[in-house]
Parts: C-alpha cells; structure tokens; sequence
C-alpha cells in the first residue's frame, strides 16, 4: 500500500471511531421502536448483501485466480460468525426481554425504556421457546424447551469486538485489492458497509450495559473501546501483508477478501431472515428497504467501474495523443532527410557538370 491508501485508510478509521461512538449515545437521545430498527436494519442488510457479491467475492477472485480457493475462504468466513455467534450470541440489534431487568431500567433514558415497553407489550422477542409435548403412558407430559439465547453484555462485547476486528481486515483488504486496480476511492464500500451497520452493533452494547445498571460513563469508556476495534483490525492486516512478496500479498489480499465476504453473507442475512421467519408486519415496506439497500449497492459499483473506466480513456487518451505526436515527428524527420538527400543529389550533379565543363 502506498501514500495515498495510508491516506484513507486513516481517514476512513476516523470516520468510523466517531460513528461507533455516536452510535453508542443513540439509545440516549433517540426513541427507538422496533418497526424503525427494522426499516433501517432491512436496508443496511441489502447493502451488505450486495457488496458481499458485487465487490468482495470478484475482488477474491481475481486475487486468487481460483475459485475453489474463494469457496473456501468464503466457507471459513461463515464458519467463523456461525461460531461466534453460537457461542457468544451477540447479533442481536433488538434486545430481549429475558435479559433485561425491567427493575433496573426503570430509570433508563426514553430510547432504552421504550424498548423495556416493547417486550412487556410482547411485541417481538429474540428469545423463542419451543415446546414439544409427548404423552408418556397416557398420564405423563414430558414438557421440552428449547434453549434459549442469553444475551450479556459481556458476551457481545467480545462478539462484536472480534466481529469488528474482521470488519477492520475487511476494509484494509479491500483497500489494498482495489488501490492496486486504480479504482477511485479505494475500499468506499466497504467503509460504507461497517459506517451504515457499526451504529446498530453499538446500540445494541450499550442498550445491554444500560439493561445491566452500567452508568452512562462506563457505557461511554466500553464504547470508546469497542469503536477502536475496526482500526486494529486494519493495522493487524497491515502487519500480515507488510514485508512479504508480491505473490503473497496477493494470497492474502484475496483470502482475506473472501473471508470477508462469508461474514458479510452470515450478517446480512442474520438481520434479514429472523424478521421474515418471526414477524410479519410492514412485509411491502420491509421488502422495499431491503431492495433499496440492494440497489445503493449497486449504484456503489457502477460509480465506482465509471470512475474507473473514465481515468482508463483518460490515459489512453493520451497515450493515443503522444503516439500520434511521436509519428508526426518521425515524419518530419523523414521529410528533412529526404530533402537533406535531394540537396546533397543536386549538389552531386552540379559537380559533375562543372568538372565536364572545366574539361
């Protein structure tokens, strides 16, 4: 990565450090309802979605040249978030009602008591218990639940901060596929991606630490250290890349890119497919969110292709004016040395005429 790539990559962390910092405060400032989380979650989801396929899976491939390579990095991305998400359970953008106590958020700002409102009203639940009756001699019920999701705010932050760790090497991978490529603001979609989705995995740590009687200044100082995690992602790539040769940094530019890609898929649809399966409300308008999102995705693409394509006529544009001028030149040369050749004939014949004449 040259100059200029430092450049923005350091710009884009900035950008993001204030938006994951802002993004924590929401819940404070803002009345949140689910049916405004959804429409919002629905669009950012079908951005998501679309850069997964449009930007980051082409970009592994043409890094790798492989597509079984791609499949397998893409695999292991997906594999990594089913993981974290098993074990640390923390994508969830609307916080449950059997993890919050209603006790102690009773004196919560009006963005988190809503939500509290919320799940007392039983509007939606993450948490879903399935029961499965079977009768037992004729007289015995044996009663079977599922298990349920915990959320802990502990647990999310560590899901979340690794989350954002990949989110960070995604964004420098980008960067350094596409800075090769001359595209026009390197890695724009994907900083678009992380900007548009960090403020939901921000509110939905500090929601939990509110749900867990945490005071607005720890809130603060965990969010302020959360919203470091994509940069650290971004410098460990730096790391991994720096140092080694072209064909290596190839291999990891296009596996981390793939790997990438994977997560995005699990995230996108991890926000899109629970609201499908659970809720049915507003489906016309939660549909038309996430078409939304997928075409700015698209509109990200062709932005970035004709930018693309206009700097190549630009310089083959003067490529073609300099060859021009260089085969003007060559024929003026060739002009002056026919005529040089002309002058010097003459001058031959008029010698001779002069020796006959002299005889």
């Amino acid at each position: 990565m040259n100059g200029t790539l430092y450049f923005y990559l350091s710009v884009y962390c900035v950008l993001i450090l204030l938006v994951s910092l802002f993004g924590g405060i929401i819940p404070m400032m803002v009345k949140l309802t689910h049916r405004r989380m959804q429409f919002a979650i629905s669009c950012v989801a079908g951005f998501i979605l679309g850069i997964a396929v449009l930007i980051l899976l082409p970009g592994s491939f043409e890094s790798l040249g492989e597509a079984f390579y791609v499949a397998n990095w893409v695999i292991a991305g997906m594999l990594v978030m089913f993981f974290l998400e098993r074990f640390f359970c923390f994508h969830h953008h609307d916080v449950d009602d059997a993890n919050i106590d209603h006790a102690s958020c009773k004196d919560a700002p009006e963005g988190i008591q809503a939500e509290v409102d919320r799940h007392k009203q039983g509007e939606c639940g993450c948490a879903h218990e399935h029961h499965h009756g079977q009768s037992v001699d004729g007289n015995e019920q044996i009663s079977l639940t599922a298990h349920e999701h915990k959320l802990t705010w502990s647990g999310a932050a560590i899901g979340l901060t690794l989350h954002s760790i990949i989110a960070g090497v995604a964004l420098a991978a980008a960067m350094a596929g596409e800075g090769e490529s001359g595209r026009f603001w390197p890695g724009i979609a994907v900083f678009l991606v992380i900007v548009l989705h960090k403020p939901f995995d921000s509110m939905t740590l500090g929601t939990l630490m509110a749900a867990s009687g945490w005071s607005k200044g720890w809130r603060h100082i965990v969010n302020g250290l959360f919203a470091l995690a994509v940069p650290l992602g971004a410098v460990l790539f730096l790391l991994g890349v720096g140092g080694g040769s072209d064909v290596h940094a190839n291999a990891i530019v296009g596996g981390a890119l793939a790997f990438s890609a994977g997560v995005f898929l699990v995230v996108s649809l991890s926000d899109l497919l629970p609201e499908i399966q659970f809720h049915h409300h507003d489906r016309l308008g939660l549909t038309a969110a996430l078409l939304l999102g997928l075409a700015l995705a698209y509109g990200v693409v062709l932005f970035g292709h004709s930018k693309m394509h206009g700097e190549d006529d630009g310089h083959n544009h003067g490529a073609n004016a300099a060859e021009v001028h260089v085969g003007e030149m060559e024929r003026e040369i060739h002009m002056i040395g026919n005529q040089e050749a002309d002058v010097h004939i003459e001058a031959g014949e008029v010698d001779e005429h002069a020796e006959h004449d002299h005889e």
